[in-house]
């Protein structure tokens, strides 16, 4: 058995979910796929995939598989792009992990540039802000936000942000423009939550000028896990909010949004770009990472102000 050839054919399967459009992906007759597909169970000794006369699904053991063969084809395609010198043009599936605001805002708007300079190279960008296993989850590189505490990761710092305080017009008007952090915790005041998925807590406010710092930890009235609902909050009236500039534009050059505590932001927050340290930095991920870099110093905004 041609265990290669097999593993595509059942790879493919898998992707189109069904045995005759693979056949016609991979240019082979239809027979010829289901015996390969066969021949794999049986080398494997396990059922790999579920099949009715209308779908094609994966057995626990078929997924655990699929995940590790599209790993080893990847590499494979990687690999032999390395040998016949056509780094200059990268190609394969790149996997990519993000924050939402980052997906919504900057990478995926930006895409249309990175696929006319790398038009072999297939991304797929799942949008999450609770962390990923990187390896189990077969993803190549993940775009978060803050210090990296995971010393099994390479990190590559890209921008720099501050966060700063706004408040709708409405909720100014019926609580009043507050000139120092610490009001945000008084009975007058009131601040949209922010808390993690992970632990659940909600995460306090931070401010700090030429001269002091501060955390704040305000009450609220309602509290999101997610940056487009706590904008969306934050514009409905529901208290003050801290973002990014960055996240805020439309909001405040719309006026929806407002911004208060003047001189006032958080400590600079880092972005960083990190993949796994025992996946060797491959072309595709190399020409994307100096592409990502070069994404964020072309936004100002982006940058520590």
């Amino acid at each position: 058995m041609d265990r290669l050839a097999a593993m595509q054919a059942f790879v493919r399967v898998v992707q189109l979910t069904n045995f005759s459009r693979a056949a016609e992906a991979l240019r082979l007759p239809n027979p010829t796929v289901t015996r390969l597909v066969q021949n794999l169970e049986s080398h494997l000794h396990t059922k790999l995939l579920n099949r009715t006369t209308r779908q094609v699904t994966l057995t626990p053991d078929g997924a655990a598989y699929y995940d590790q063969a599209v790993r080893l084809l990847g590499e494979i395609d990687e690999l032999e792009a390395t040998m016949v010198g056509a780094k200059a043009s990268p190609k394969g599936r790149l996997r990519i992990d993000v924050v939402g605001w980052v997906g919504q805002l900057l990478l995926v708007p930006a895409m249309p540039d990175f696929h006319q300079r790398y038009p072999d190279i297939q991304v797929e960008v799942g949008v999450t802000d609770r962390p990923v296993d990187l390896l189990t989850e077969n993803i190549d590189c993940a775009i978060r936000g803050g210090d990296i505490d995971n010393e099994s990761l390479v990190a590559r710092k890209i921008a720099e942000f501050r966060f700063i305080a706004v408040a709708s017009p409405d909720y100014l008007r019926c609580h009043g423009t507050p000139v120092h952090p610490a009001e945000l915790e008084t009975p007058q005041h009131r601040v949209v939550g922010f808390f993690s998925t992970r632990t659940g807590r909600t995460r306090p406010l931070f401010f700090q000028n030429d001269s002091e710092a501060i955390q704040v930890n305000g009450e609220h009235a309602l509290a999101v896990n997610d940056t487009n609902a706590y904008v969306a909050a934050g514009v409905a009236g529901m208290g003050v909010i801290t973002a990014p500039r960055f996240i805020l534009h439309d909001a405040l050059v719309s006026g929806r949004l407002v911004q208060i505590l003047p001189g006032w932001t958080s400590g600079p927050v880092p972005m960083h770009i990190v993949w796994a340290p025992n996946r060797h930095l491959s072309a595709k991920l190399r020409v994307f990472v100096d592409w990502l870099v070069n994404l964020f110093e072309e936004h100002p905004s982006l940058q520590s102000k």
